[in-house]
């Protein structure tokens, strides 16, 4: 039972797409896209989250809505500052203590952008701010006992990066984090559709598409949806069919970047831990694993078993979550 009077301790998982936030005691409270609607002229911020998401490409001019952050990190400083108060109050409530937050971040992220994260989350009304990597927040997630010392494999799939590592004794032994995620998939379908089709659609149709239809193994059943767009030749709006084997085409390439990478990975490990990983399968987790066939994919091109994680979306807030509980002692070792 969380105290009166204490700040709450919370657990970020500040996606490219979506922020989902954990409450120790309570689980996950919070899960909205990470979009923000903002005046251009008087700079106020007109809507947070799902009722920004929905003005996506539907906004007249002075109203812009963005993501404000980029493949993994901030590009927008100002504006994730407002959206981590934002969503910091909605989860804190009329408490006079602020949160202890504990955010993630990708691997192999450089220190100024380390230091943007953690400076808009103090600006945002945090008390203190630590910070977590991707993947061991994945690990601990999916519910592997990262403290051993035997070695496991997670590839975490986001909105923004896609972060593999391999981590034994908690610890990343061998990592990288690649630009190549759910919103890559959707770029591949947008630039595939105008190639193929004629015409223009926008992310919201593509990420559509990739949900009900996207694969990136063959399927035994060709699945179909419709969808409309500008047509680049009349300019005036069309109906298409398309097929999930064109959106096996679409989305190959991409798919082959991030099997390549796991590739490299395991070619860096120390045999030892290798070995572990060939007996224990590797974990994916994140909302871009679950793009059809993925995992058989990964399977077939690196001869491992591949389990997609259980709550897979979640996967990196539950684990900051749990992580939560060893926050006294992280405080003790930064004074």
């Amino acid at each position: 039972m969380l105290k009166f009077g204490l700040g709450q301790d919370i657990g970020i998982d500040l996606g490219t797409a979506t922020v989902i936030a954990y409450v120790k005691g309570k689980g996950v409270v919070l899960r909205e896209p990470s979009v923000v609607a903002v005046d251009s002229n008087t700079k106020e911020v007109l809507a947070v989250g799902q009722e920004a998401r929905r003005m996506l490409g539907r906004t007249p001019g002075n109203i812009v809505a963005t993501r404000p952050l980029r493949e993994g990190v901030i590009s927008d400083y100002t504006v994730t500052e407002r959206m981590l108060k934002y969503f910091i109050n909605k989860i804190n409530g009329k408490t006079l203590f602020s949160p202890r937050t504990m955010i993630c971040i990708p691997s192999r992220v450089t220190e100024v952008e380390k230091k943007a994260v953690i400076d808009a989350a103090t600006q945002a009304g945090s008390r203190k701010v630590f910070l977590i990597e991707e993947p061991i927040a994945a690990a601990i997630g999916a519910g592997i006992d990262i403290a051993k010392p035997c070695g496991n494999m997670v590839v975490d799939i986001g909105g923004g990066t896609t972060d593999i590592a391999v981590i034994s004794l908690g610890g990343s032994v061998e990592s990288t984090s690649l630009k190549v995620a759910g919103e890559k998939f959707d770029e591949y379908i947008v630039k595939y559709i105008k190639k193929k089709h004629n015409i223009m659609i926008g992310e919201r149709t593509a990420e559509d598409l990739k949900i009900n239809i996207g694969c990136v193994y063959p399927k035994i059943q060709n699945s179909e949806m419709e969808i409309r767009g500008r047509d680049l030749v009349t300019g005036l709006p069309k109906t298409v069919t398309v097929y999930s084997s064109e959106m096996l085409e679409a989305l190959i390439e991409p798919a082959m970047l991030i099997v390549d990478a796991v590739h490299s990975v395991l070619e860096r490990t120390p045999p030892e831990l290798a070995a572990d990983i060939s007996d224990r399968g590797i974990y994916m987790t994140g909302g871009g694993c679950l793009v059809d066939g993925l995992d058989k994919l990964l399977q077939e091109k690196t001869g491992i078993n591949v389990m997609i994680a259980n709550d897979a979306v979640s996967c990196v807030a539950l684990g900051t979550g749990k992580a939560l509980d060893n926050l006294d002692t992280l405080d003790r070792q930064s004074k």
